[in-house]
């Protein structure tokens, strides 16, 4: 999404990027988010990065630093759509997905690492969600996610104003 927004003339100086979810893994783990947010950013784009911390021993205590630090609502949040229907970190049948008193969980472990993610009331409260989505794997899950299927993680997401940005494949046709 950012290189398309490379040719925009955007005011990347007044932009602050906040990471939606992120690996538990080290700084220079190619697994991270945030190496490839931070490869995606035009050059000399200047937006403000705040990466979560994901390093330190006491995530929880990272958790409730990083949820300090947000915006009290995020005027767009940009998601993604598993095959399995979860966005974010929020997986299928992890405990992450009953918070509802806190901005930010720790998750079990998905795919061989625990994340850190942002939570429905903060996704929910965002002023735009903007979907990105592709691949035919996940057309199934993005048709139950425009039929409102609460059964599977994204299908929680209910902020008001969403768009989905779907490819051929993903959107089944």
């Amino acid at each position: 999404m950012f290189a398309h927004l490379a040719a925009e003339d955007l005011p990347w100086r007044e932009t602050a990027i906040y990471q939606v979810d992120e690996r538990v893994a080290p700084a220079d783990d190619p697994d991270r988010n945030l190496l490839r947010l931070i490869a995606s950013l035009p050059e000399g784009h200047a937006a403000e990065i705040h990466p979560m911390p994901v390093e330190g021993v006491d995530l929880e205590a990272g958790a409730a630093d990083y949820a300090r630090s947000l915006p009290e609502v995020f005027d767009l949040i940009h998601l993604g759509l598993g095959s399995d229907g979860h966005t974010a970190s929020l997986v299928p049948g992890d405990p992450s997905l009953d918070v509802t008193d806190r901005s930010v969980a720790v998750t079990g472990e998905y795919e061989g690492r625990r994340r850190m993610t942002l939570t429905y009331p903060t996704l929910n409260a965002a002023r735009q969600v903007l979907w990105l989505v592709t691949g035919a794997e996940k057309a199934d899950a993005l048709r139950r996610v425009r039929a409102g299927d609460t059964s599977i993680p994204a299908g929680r997401v209910t902020a008001a104003r969403q768009l989905i940005l779907a490819d051929a494949a993903a959107a089944g046709a």
